[in-house]
């Protein structure tokens, strides 16, 4: 996630952004039970409705540092052979049940900036045998990878973190082959934020301050040249403190898993 200089709110401290949501993602990493504003680990992902023999086919300290906000899995349609990539991968457990379903011919692609999640990620590939995941270092709005080169794109509660949301829709798009699908969670609002919320880094890092409005989303999502097929709520998804859940309730702070397509 690249904090581009190019946002829709100018008093956001875009470095000081940056920083937080690297420092937390850090400690999601390398201290999965520590306190933050967002559930994590196995319990948080069966009650997304991630298949529990799933769960049980890769490392579980990737399952420990989970910190999704959707499932979108069965929108997604995973067949093997299929490329597919990761947006904002994390220490892997997306990626890893990805590769579970492209099988031994597909390739399965995570892209995060984070280093100590990366790192995790690329030691849980190597014990665990998962030849065909590979971990890469990168922003999500400047994709790392050919045109027309992935099947399917999924990403889980990681846009909101962009400060360029357009520009990662529209990175999405160029990588995707025709009829490529884009399947992701993440989280959005009812109303639009206000500046005190959308300028608070800790909050953005708390995946709240750069949730957009429903609808804005969808635009940004459909301006880049994807068809939005399908939009559903994920209510079993809550956040964990006071000023969180403050959040969510006065503005319709909410989780919401979609599959759109390239025409």
């Amino acid at each position: 996630m690249a904090i581009a200089a190019r946002e829709q709110d100018s008093a956001l401290d875009r470095l000081d952004l940056e920083r937080q949501v690297k420092e937390m993602y850090r400690q999601v990493a390398e201290q999965p039970r520590g306190e933050f504003h967002f559930e994590m680990g196995r319990g948080l992902a069966e009650r997304l409705g991630y298949s529990p023999k799933d769960l049980d086919r890769i490392p579980a300290e990737a399952i420990d540092s989970f910190a999704g906000v959707g499932n979108f899995f069965d929108l997604a349609a995973i067949v093997p052979g299929e490329v597919v990539l990761d947006l904002g991968s994390g220490s892997g457990m997306d990626t890893f049940l990805a590769a579970l379903k492209v099988g031994p011919e597909g390739h399965v692609l995570g892209l995060d900036m984070t280093e100590a999640q990366r790192l995790k990620a690329q030691r849980l590939a190597r014990e665990s045998g998962f030849e065909t995941a590979e971990f890469h270092a990168g922003y999500i709005e400047e994709l790392p990878f050919k045109d027309a080169s992935v099947d399917v794109v999924i990403s889980n509660g990681v846009i909101n973190l962009s400060a360029d949301k357009p520009r990662v829709f529209h990175e999405v798009a160029r990588v995707l082959r025709a009829g490529g699908r884009l399947a992701i969670a993440d989280i959005v609002t009812e109303s639009p934020l206000p500046e005190q919320v959308k300028c608070n880094a800790t909050l953005w890092a708390a995946c709240i301050g750069g949730a957009i409005q429903q609808d804005d989303y969808r635009a940004a999502i459909e301006s880049a040249g994807l068809r939005v097929q399908t939009v559903r709520e994920h209510p079993e998804y809550r956040f964990l403190t006071e000023s969180a859940q403050g959040a969510s309730r006065t503005y319709g702070v909410k989780s919401i898993s979609l599959l759109a397509i390239k025409s």
